[in-house]
């Protein structure tokens, strides 16, 4: 009997079988489009409300738009994203599956670049969807007021299928910190940090360094993504996603070392 050769596409095929025979995988998910939706319809309806009540605007919704409010929910969306990416890589550590994967596909590698890519594509489509749907509900509760859009406006449509490609490497990085920690705790606390954490912590720096450093934020760079209008000082859509893919490669390039060079 000829032996079965271990190919990217097999390798990739396995990782997603694994992925959705995960109860936890339909529950995070489920969790990232109900943050979303949910959020953004919330921020929504709140709007109208303060809108047509008569007072004056609550600050916090000075110069939004429909756009805005939809997306409200994608930092709340990010952590589910970003706390899958990790089970995907770390459970198997927690559960000494991993060593039947590795018995499996021995060159190590492919393992982690199907992990990565079989996720990342099903974060990107899973956001990119989830921030259509609550953008159309956004609309629909809007549509009366004098911020009201639609899709056809410009930036729009690139904007939502930015936010699917913010998720999705959200969820490769988390894929590459739960294989370089390997242990769940650390791969959500650090990504957690990264993302919420540590922009808040930059308020404690000089306000000249902050200029320097905050746009270069994994969290500040993927905003910039999805941005329709950039403040000054930000980056553009352009730069934002090269500065998140360089964080990416950077943590998938770490996975990769330990993978290859430490035991399981």
């Amino acid at each position: 009997m000829r032996p079965v050769r271990t190919t990217g596409p097999r390798v990739a095929r396995s990782e997603w079988a694994k992925l959705w025979s995960l109860r936890s995988t339909w529950i995070t998910l489920g969790l990232g489009l109900l943050f979303l939706v949910v959020v953004g319809t919330i921020a929504a309806l709140q709007y109208r409300s303060s809108a047509n009540s008569g007072q004056p605007m609550d600050p916090d919704f000075a110069g939004a738009t429909t756009y805005s409010l939809a997306l409200f929910g994608v930092t709340f969306s990010l952590i589910a994203f970003g706390v899958l990416g990790v089970l995907t890589a770390a459970g198997e550590y927690t559960t000494g599956m991993i060593r039947s994967t590795l018995a499996a596909v021995p060159k190590r590698l492919p393992v982690l670049w199907a992990k990565a890519a079989v996720y990342g594509a099903l974060a990107f489509v899973t956001g990119a969807a989830g921030a259509l749907l609550a953008f159309v509900v956004s609309s629909a509760v809007l549509s009366s007021t004098s911020v009201a859009m639609s899709l056809s406006d410009a930036g729009v449509l690139r904007g939502l299928l930015g936010v699917g490609v913010y998720l999705g490497l959200v969820g490769v990085i988390g894929v590459a910190l739960g294989s370089l920690l390997r242990s769940t705790a650390g791969g959500i606390s650090a990504v957690v940090g990264a993302f919420l954490l540590v922009p808040g912590l930059m308020s404690l720096l000089p306000k000249s360094w902050r200029a320097d450093l905050t746009p270069y934020l994994p969290s500040n760079a993927g905003e910039s993504i999805f941005a329709l209008q950039h403040s000054t000082g930000s980056l553009s859509a352009g730069a934002g996603l090269l500065v998140l893919l360089g964080w990416t490669a950077l943590a998938l390039a770490g996975a990769a070392y330990r993978l290859k060079k430490a035991d399981a």
